[in-house]
């Protein structure tokens, strides 16, 4: 078991590029392995998550290239052209691959399992397995909730138009991916909206995606074009550093080439909201995604927000590290209508409230998220990751604050997303 050790920094100013974004590699690498053709892929993240997507597509018989850090070449095979695998498909931490797999598969004429690690595992998948059912797939997991390992059985389907009872992006993706296999028009109705991803990406692959209001429409079969592209920087990432930036007085953090996609910068409005300077500069468009320069500062005194109805999905992800800010702040930082924070690596609702808990912040779990009160003091102390990426390094930014060095362990799962996390903390 590996620990991180984190002690307090003075003011600083940081000019830093973090790794590629996880969403947008994941829907890079299924997507190419759908094409018509070779597809190369530049700035793909090389986490574990997105490495067990390739290693899943090449078990589909799609062939996926490493040429260098970040560069691959993909050989999509076509709407029809994956094959059946010779054993469980393992997505690993990835719940990403998880949905976007069973997506593409519940269309193809075979049989596959697909797995993943223990939290994984804990995971229900009857979101994502209910739609599918409707539209003519047999997807089988473990119980009335569907817990992984699935048994995926395609078939061919029939178009629907459906609602989430709770708006994801995960559920929505695949439907669309199935939809693209299906004769005629698959739509998916959001009462919220979430990140956008796969919509772009089709778009830029030559399929014709319609939006309208909080419908999301595609007719297929829809054939997809090989291309190139380039995958920015992840807001999720970038995220840990612009609140380091934030909680340590007189600091100021620049993050190069990161995606601003308006479905995921909830966290830069969260940031303003709490009375941090947020300024957004370069802003361009590089293939299917926005991006830019993003820098903060802490500015004036930091003041307790609200995150809920609409920006929840739009930092869902950015939420533990969040609360970390939330910890510096006058007054209560309240979060709600989140109830999906308990199904994520951890619960990450507890996982906060138990973890920041230990440094001495006050944080109370609620049933859809918490309540923080500050401003306070963190001390020093022992946190556990619970095997959980993001709460892992939410309290390692805490450490960059506290009063004495934190330790954080179990920082293997880092991995998943970040590759170079602690190099860059480090630097700092």
């Amino acid at each position: 078991m590996t620990s991180l050790t984190v002690r307090p920094r003075g003011p600083f100013t940081a000019d830093l590029r973090v790794p590629g974004d996880k969403s947008v590699s994941h829907r890079a690498l299924v997507l190419s392995a759908l094409s018509d053709g070779t597809c190369e892929v530049h700035g793909l993240l090389e986490g574990e998550d997105c490495l067990s997507t390739a290693r899943c597509l090449e078990a589909l018989g799609v062939e996926c290239q490493r040429r260098a850090s970040g560069h691959w070449v993909v050989r999509g095979r076509g709407l029809a052209g994956w094959q059946p695998p010779r054993q469980a498909l393992d997505v690993g931490n990835a719940g990403t691959a998880l949905s976007l797999l069973v997506g593409v598969l519940a269309a193809h004429p075979f049989q596959s399992t697909i797995t993943g690690d223990e939290s994984i595992q804990r995971r229900p998948q009857r979101r994502l397995a209910e739609p599918l059912r409707l539209m003519g797939a047999a997807v089988e997991g473990r119980g009335e909730d569907c817990y992984p390992p699935l048994t995926v059985t395609g078939k061919r389907l029939s178009p629907i138009s459906y609602e989430p009872p709770v708006p994801s992006a995960q559920v929505k993706s695949a439907l669309l991916l199935a939809g693209a296999h299906t004769e005629g028009e698959t739509t998916v109705v959001e009462s919220s909206p979430t990140r956008d991803h796969t919509e772009r990406m089709l778009r830029l692959f030559g399929v014709a995606v319609q939006v309208s209001g909080g419908q999301v429409s595609i007719r297929g079969p829809a054939s997809l074009k090989a291309t190139s592209l380039t995958v920015p920087a992840d807001i999720s990432s970038a995220a840990f550093f612009l609140v380091a930036g934030v909680v340590v007085p007189g600091s100021r953090v620049t993050v190069r080439d990161v995606g601003v996609n308006p479905s995921r910068t909830g966290i830069l409005d969260f940031l303003r909201a709490m009375g941090a300077e947020v300024e957004i500069r370069n802003l361009r468009q590089e293939a299917s995604e926005p991006i830019a320069d993003v820098s903060v500062s802490a500015g004036q005194r930091l003041r307790g927000a609200e995150i809920s109805g609409d920006l929840v999905p739009r930092m869902i992800d950015e939420i533990p590290v969040a609360c970390v800010a939330a910890c510096f702040a006058s007054g209560e930082t309240v979060v709600r209508d989140a109830p999906q924070l308990r199904h994520k690596e951890s619960d990450r609702i507890g996982a906060i409230a138990s973890q920041l808990g230990r440094l001495g912040a006050e944080i109370i779990p609620t049933n859809d998220g918490l309540i923080a009160r500050g401003p306070r003091q963190l001390h020093g102390g022992v946190c556990d990751s619970l095997g959980d990426h993001r709460i892992a390094m939410a309290c390692a930014v805490a450490g960059l604050a506290a009063s004495e060095a934190v330790e954080v362990r179990d920082t293997e799962c880092i991995a998943t997303s970040f590759p170079g996390f602690e190099d860059l903390l480090a630097g700092l």
